[in-house]
């Protein structure tokens, strides 16, 4: 499985130590998502921000839906079945090895390692200062996929 990471929250505060943290998860601004592989030294990672993100497991169904609809390549241009890596035949293969830590999405070339989000559609039901146990929507979320579907 990888990880599917939201930035919650803006630039404005963000302390310098936890700036050079997004900036290393490829998440410079609100709203942007990535997914990365799981591991240890990225649940670090994401348990040092995790005041500005938000994430959860994700699946290949997921990880489809996002780069069908919010992956882009170099120009901001929406991804083709041409710009997909050649050892990769469809959306459906490149999803399926993103889910399954087989490659991570900075590795690809061409296709930028994060997606553009919009705010969810009719908010998010939850508190966005507090973490996802406190009612909130912050650190390890269990309802994340469906606040992502609704971003998307």
């Amino acid at each position: 499985m990888a990880y599917l990471i939201v930035r919650i929250k803006g630039t404005v505060n963000i302390p310098r130590w936890a700036q050079a943290t997004l900036n290393g998860l490829n998440l410079d601004r609100r709203f942007r998502a990535t997914v990365v592989p799981e591991s240890e030294e990225y649940l670090g990672m994401l348990r040092k921000v995790k005041e500005e993100v938000a994430w959860t497991k994700a699946d290949a169904g997921i990880v489809k839906e996002l780069l069908e609809k919010r992956g882009r390549k170099a120009g901001y241009k929406p991804i083709t079945k041409s710009d997909l890596p050649k050892e990769y035949k469809s959306i459906d293969d490149l999803a399926a090895a993103i889910a399954e830590n087989k490659v991570a999405m900075s590795k690809l070339e061409g296709i930028k390692p994060w997606f553009a989000l919009s705010p969810p559609k009719g908010g998010f039901k939850r508190k966005t200062k507090t973490q996802y146990a406190q009612n909130g929507v912050l650190g390890e979320d269990g309802e994340l996929v469906e606040i992502v579907k609704r971003m998307l």
